[in-house]
């Protein structure tokens, strides 16, 4: 214990690590002791899920230049990987395990000793309490106590559980991105991967480079794949939305007029929405949001959330010698079968019966909090309160959490996925770090008067 005034971040992934980095600066800016308590649940401080993998064909999603994880300095991660050694171009995409080294770096960086540290914790938060400041209570006993506390959770695990008739089977994989979990996959037996998304991408990269016999069956409502990144990226065309109460209607409209007069080129149109993504979001009615996510969310993802080209060729290639396959539908059940599970796929109104050796469960994450151990403990003790669609908390524009009363919380705070539901647009680095950013001064003045209390005390 460093004797200074303490901000416990939970989750020690890009949302914990950038929130941790810019709070680390702020204070340094204002001479303020201070104390950042990284917890994280695996032990994999500032790489999290999405950074851990050690699959070098695992690729960032976005170009070298729009990476760095400080909000006052875009090109910082490009003269990183530079002065790393590596020989990178503002468009090239790194691995993920790359960057993953440079989020330990930052934080490293951001460190001032003995005034300003990390505390690295590996543990589970299974409950905050309030007195004058905040408990912190972990899962094996003990706890933490802190001024403030920051909610960094990230993405929450995946959306569905499928049908299986023993989820302890050794050939069901529940998460893809759990320490090893796809390193027994390597037996050349047929795969069937729950969801198309980007994680269905990681894991059929993976398996099949594993064994060359592997089949990947890729199986989705709608089987639609992330589109690629263009070579090169077109400028962002900006897209005129009306003004006035917007619905999802003239959303839409706009999009695809805007789409039109661009020559049919959607890349610009979706890259010139990005920066009004939440404030569109905002304008809409919470009908109207509820529509999108059923209606609409899915195509506005695969064309947002787009993989790089090295990766989209991969998965081509894959796809014309017949060892990914897409299938539009949805699993009914998994039992026990001839080569390990036998799955049935309704597709196009008929069964499909499928015998695979595993079962990848990559639905994408998940979108009810009340899933999450932690949250639904916070949501019954009246802590936090869940946003209007459930997506995740309810804050003030600050990233203060509302409590059961609707009360903003001056301890309490979130920032990253857990937003998505007042934001929508809030789990890629930009948004981000420009949320960590903003979130820093306020996490400052909350420890202000420990940090003067510490000071008197010498």
């Amino acid at each position: 214990m460093s004797g200074y005034p303490s901000v416990a971040v939970v989750g020690g992934g890009a949302s914990g690590t950038l929130a941790a980095v810019h709070l680390l600066r702020e204070a340094r800016a204002r001479n303020t002791p201070l104390e950042v308590v990284l917890i994280d649940r695996y032990g994999r401080h500032a790489l999290g899920q999405a950074y851990s993998t050690t699959d070098p064909h695992h690729l960032l999603n976005a170009c070298a230049n729009k990476m760095s994880g400080l909000d006052d300095d875009p090109g910082h991660f490009l003269r990183w990987a530079l002065d790393d050694g590596l020989d990178v171009s503002e468009s090239d995409y790194l691995p993920r395990q790359t960057y993953g080294r440079y989020l330990r770096d930052l934080l490293a960086d951001a460190e001032e000793w003995p005034v300003r540290v990390v505390r690295r914790v590996k543990g589970t938060v299974s409950a905050l309490t309030r007195d004058r400041g905040v408990r912190v209570h972990l899962s094996g006993g003990g706890g933490i106590d802190a001024e403030a506390v920051v909610l960094a959770l990230g993405n929450r695990a995946q959306s569905a559980r499928p049908p299986i008739v023993d989820e302890k089977s050794p050939g069901y994989v529940a998460d893809p991105w759990a320490p090893d979990a796809l390193s027994e996959i390597r037996d050349g037996a047929p795969v069937l991967v729950l969801g198309t998304g980007l994680t269905m991408v990681d894991v059929a990269v993976s398996v099949t480079r594993a064994h060359p016999d592997t089949v990947v069956h890729a199986v989705s409502r709608h089987a639609l794949l992330p589109r690629p990144h263009p070579r090169p990226v077109p400028p962002p065309v900006p897209t005129p939305i009306p003004d006035g109460p917007l619905g999802i209607g003239d959303l839409l409209r706009a999009v695809r007029l805007a789409v039109r007069d661009n020559g049919g080129d959607w890349y610009g149109v979706v890259d010139g929405l990005r920066p009004q993504a939440q404030r569109l979001w905002a304008r809409l009615t919470p009908d109207d949001q509820r529509r999108f996510l059923g209606l609409a969310a899915r195509h506005w993802e695969v064309h947002r959330h787009r993989i790089p080209p090295p990766t989209a060729a991969r998965i081509a290639d894959l796809r014309a010698a017949g060892r990914l396959h897409l299938i539009r539908g949805r699993l009914l059940r998994a039992t026990a079968g001839p080569r390990g599970l036998r799955a049935q796929v309704s597709t196009d109104g008929a069964v499909r019966e499928l015998d695979v050796g595993w079962l990848v469960n990559a639905t994408g994450p998940g979108t009810d909090i009340a899933r999450d151990p932690l949250l639904a403990r916070l949501v019954a003790d009246g802590v936090v309160r869940p946003d209007r669609l459930r997506l995740g908390l309810d804050a003030d524009p600050g990233g203060a959490v509302l409590d059961a009363s609707g009360e903003a919380d001056d301890r309490i705070f979130t920032l990253g996925p857990l937003l998505r539901g007042s934001l929508y647009e809030t789990t890629a680095i930009p948004e981000i770090r420009a949320q960590a950013a903003a979130l820093a001064p306020r996490l400052v003045a909350a420890i202000t008067p420990a940090a003067r209390r510490a000071a008197s005390a010498g």
